[in-house]
């Protein structure tokens, strides 16, 4: 039996003493996109920021695997080398930092003595060039006066050069018009592949028109209380979250995969 990219086991994490997520189990394979859908406060940027090693969520229960290792007590830098990738929400500006030398930056943090220096040009520029970003782009200063869909294009730009096995999306589609949508969808896309596993946390079912999960989950008051398949993301769409809200712990037959 093959060892899963990432597997959660009975995660209990609390902020400032209060407890935010209440026993999350969740298998994520190399090759697969998992959905991770709930409403505003469920706990899921607390679980993002978790799984990358934010110091200010303590897990006081369960464990965290990547790669069959027990994440615990790695910080966030080495969570990175390591391949783990998260997208923000809210990208925070830099100004004065361009993209290409923010990009060289961690580009040789994550790839070590195998980043080459001479072919970064050469590849930066065939980056953009596939995700159809103009050149312009390079100067610019990270996030600085960028719009919604600038942020998450660039974020995707990210993706393609440090080559994450796990990527976790943390409502990626937050504020983007349609047309924006459409362009970081084909960006994830155009990412996907049998070696990169993909958590996409999203409050909607709208991004899930053109990125196909394997998997789609709701969280509710911190526990996941159902998985299934893309099917899901229609329902919640036709019902809401509030059908789910009344439940207090996860119903036994239901079991995260």
């Amino acid at each position: 039996m093959s060892v899963p990219l990432l597997e959660i086991k009975d995660l209990h994490v609390q902020v400032e003493g209060k407890e935010i997520l209440k026993g999350i189990s969740l298998r994520v394979e190399k090759g697969q996109v998992h959905a991770l859908m709930g409403p505003n406060g469920s706990g899921k940027s607390t679980l993002s920021n978790t799984l990358m090693g934010h110091p200010k969520y303590q897990v006081t229960q369960g464990q965290i695997l990547y790669r069959g290792e027990n994440l615990a007590g790695l910080k966030t830098d080495a969570r990175a080398r390591a391949g783990i990738f998260l997208a923000f929400q809210y990208p925070t500006s830099i100004p004065g930092v361009s993209v290409a030398n923010f990009l060289r930056t961690a580009m040789k943090a994550r790839f070590g003595e195998a980043f080459q220096p001479k072919e970064f040009r050469k590849t930066f520029k065939a980056a953009m060039a596939e995700l159809g970003i103009d050149e312009g782009f390079a100067t610019r200063y990270v996030n600085d006066g960028f719009s919604g869909g600038e942020k998450k294009r660039h974020e995707i730009l990210q993706m393609k050069l440090l080559k994450p096995e796990l990527a976790i999306l943390d409502e990626t589609d937050s504020g983007l018009d349609i047309d924006a949508l459409r362009t970081v969808a084909e960006g994830i896309n155009h990412l996907r592949g049998p070696e990169l596993g993909i958590l996409l946390i999203t409050h909607y079912q709208r991004i899930l028109n053109y990125v196909q999960p394997e998997a789609v989950h709701v969280l509710i008051n911190g526990q996941i209380i159902r998985s299934g398949g893309k099917d899901l993301a229609h329902e919640l769409e036709a019902k809401g979250y509030a059908p789910y809200e009344v439940l207090k712990e996860p119903p036994k037959e239901i079991v995260s995969k």
